[in-house]
C-alpha cells in the first residue's frame, strides 16, 4: 500500500484490521513503522479472544525479532503465539505454549519420532507426492495453484506422518480447510462451522494416537505415541495424551498452512519477475538459494507473540514484565539493515538472514528441514514439467485476525500449467 503521510502519522494505526492486508501485506507501513521505531507500542484493540482489549508492543525490526525469538528467559512462550493469551488450562501442553525444561522434553520426544531412516522415508515420499499433485492437476490444466497443489502436498506429507489413511484424508483437509478460512469474514463461514470442524478434527487426531498406540504401524505418529526419552532428573517420561493431541493440531493447521504459502507465495513472486524464473530455470544449482529467497519474500507467518518476564529495554524502548511482545515477520525479513535492497526479489541473495522459521533459539520451527525440502522438489518439478507456467487471472488472499498466527495467506491463484 502507498500513502503520503509520515512514519509519525503512522503511529496510531492498528496492525490488526484485516482491510489493510487484503491485497498482501503493507510492506510501505511496515517500512514508515519500522524506520520510526523498530519496536512500537501498539494501541490497545478488541480481539475474538479479548473483546475488552489487548496492549502489546509491535516489534518490527530484524535484530529485535531475533533478540526476542532467542532469548526465552526474557520472552516466555507460555502464553501462547496469539496476542491474546492463550488460556491457562492450555498452557504448557505443546512446543508453541511452553519454555524449557517442559519444551526441552516435548521438542526431545517429537524430535524421537524423527529417524534417519523416517527422514530419509519421508525424503523419498515428498518427490512421490509431489509428482502426484502434478499428475492430477496436469490432468486439468487450469486450477487454483494454492488448492491444488500448494495445499495438497504439504497435507498429504502430514497425513503420511500421521499415518492417515487416504480415505479419511478429504475429511480431514476439509476440517483444516474450514478452520483457517473461518476467522476471515469475506468467507461467510458461520461460527458454528468452524466450532464443528474444530471438534471433529480434535476428535479425530485423539481417536487416531489411540489406534497408534493400539496397532502401531510405520509412521512417526506411531513412535511419538509409545516414544520415551530421559528428563533431566534421570526418570523417563513419554507424551502425554493431551500432548499429542496438540501436536497433531500443531501439524494438521499450522504446519500445513505456512508451507502451503510459502510455496504460493514463491510462485507469485517467480511470476512477477520473469528474469529470477528465466535465471532458476537455466541454473538448478540455484533451487536452494531461491527457496530462501522464496521463504523471505512470502513471510508464511505474520505474527508470534511473546510475554516479557521482567522489566527491561528492548530497542530503546521499556518493555515491563507481563507485556505482550508481537514478532513481525514480514516486516523483520524486509529490514534494510540486513537486506540490501529489500524489496527487490533475488533467488541468488546471500547472505540471506530470514527470520521465516522464527529467527533461530529453541523456538525454531521443528519442521523447517521438511519444509524447506517440500519447496524445493515442487519448484524442482514445475519448472521441468511446466516452464511455462502463468497466472491467469487476479489472486486473492483469505486474511483473518492477527490472533491466528498466519494472518495473511494466498487463497485464489489461477494457472495455467501448459505442460
Amino acid at each position: 500500500m502507498n500513502d503520503e503521510r509520515t512514519a509519525a502519522d503512522w503511529l496510531d494505526t492498528d496492525l490488526t484490521r484485516p482491510d489493510i492486508y487484503r491485497t498482501g501485506f503493507p510492506y510501505d507501513l511496515f517500512r514508515a513503522l519500522r524506520e520510526e521505531r523498530p519496536v512500537w507500542r501498539h494501541p490497545v484493540v478488541a480481539t475474538y479472544r479479548a473483546p475488552d482489549g489487548v496492549g502489546f508492543w509491535a516489534v518490527l525490526g530484524h535484530p529485535q525479532v531475533q533478540t526476542v525469538n532467542r532469548d526465552w528467559r526474557t520472552y516466555s512462550a507460555v502464553e501462547g503465539l496469539g496476542l491474546t493469551p492463550t488460556a491457562p488450562e492450555n498452557q504448557g501442553h505443546s512446543l508453541v505454549s511452553a519454555d524449557p525444561p517442559v519444551h526441552t522434553r516435548i521438542r526431545k520426544l517429537i524430535s524421537s519420532g524423527f529417524t534417519p531412516r523416517m527422514i530419509a522415508r519421508l525424503d523419498e515420499l515428498v518427490i512421490y507426492r509431489t509428482t502426484q499433485v502434478f499428475d492430477a492437476a496436469a490432468e486439468a490444466n487450469q486450477v487454483n495453484f494454492v488448492r491444488d497443489i500448494a495445499y495438497a502436498l504439504p497435507m498429504h506429507m502430514i497425513s503420511d506422518i500421521l499415518g492417515i489413511p487416504e480415505s479419511d484424508r478429504p475429511d480431514v483437509f476439509q476440517w483444516t480447510d474450514v478452520i483457517m478460512r473461518a476467522p476471515d469474514p469475506h468467507q461467510n463461514i458461520a461460527p458454528e462451522a468452524m466450532h464443528d470442524a474444530e471438534r471433529s478434527l480434535f476428535a479425530y487426531g485423539a481417536e487416531l494416537g489411540e489406534d497408534k498406540r493400539r496397532h502401531p504401524g510405520d509412521d512417526v505418529w506411531s513412535i511419538l505415541s509409545s516414544a520415551s526419552v530421559q528428563d533431566d532428573d534421570g526418570r523417563r517420561s513419554s507424551l502425554t495424551r493431551l500432548e499429542l493431541d496438540q501436536f497433531f493440531l500443531i501439524l494438521t493447521i499450522a504446519g500445513s498452512e505456512t508451507t502451503r504459502n510459502a510455496i504460493s507465495g514463491g510462485l507469485v513472486a517467480l511470476a512477477e519477475h520473469r528474469d529470477q524464473m528465466a535465471l532458476l530455470t537455466r541454473d538448478e544449482h540455484l533451487i536452494g538459494p531461491a527457496a530462501e529467497e522464496m521463504l523471505r519474500w512470502a513471510s508464511p507467518v505474520t505474527c508470534h507473540a511473546r510475554t516479557a518476564t521482567r522489566d527491561h529495554e528492548l530497542g530503546g524502548e521499556p518493555i515491563e514484565q507481563g507485556d505482550r511482545i508481537a514478532l513481525f515477520f514480514p516486516a523483520a525479513n524486509r529490514d534494510p539493515r540486513v537486506f540490501p535492497d529489500p524489496d527487490r526479489f533475488d533467488i541468488q541473495r546471500d547472505p540471506n538472514p530470514h527470520v521465516s522459521f522464527g529467527g533461530g533459539g529453541v523456538h525454531y520451527c521443528l519442521g523447517a528441514h521438511l519444509a524447506r525440502r517440500e519447496i524445493v522438489t515442487m519448484f524442482q518439478q514445475l519448472l521441468t514439467r511446466f516452464p511455462d507456467v502463468e497466472i491467469t487471472g487476479p489472486v486473492s488472499y483469505i486474511v483473518t485476525a492477527l490472533d491466528q498466527t498466519v494472518a495473511v495467506s494466498l487463497d485464489d491463484v489461477p494457472v495455467r500449467l501448459n505442460p
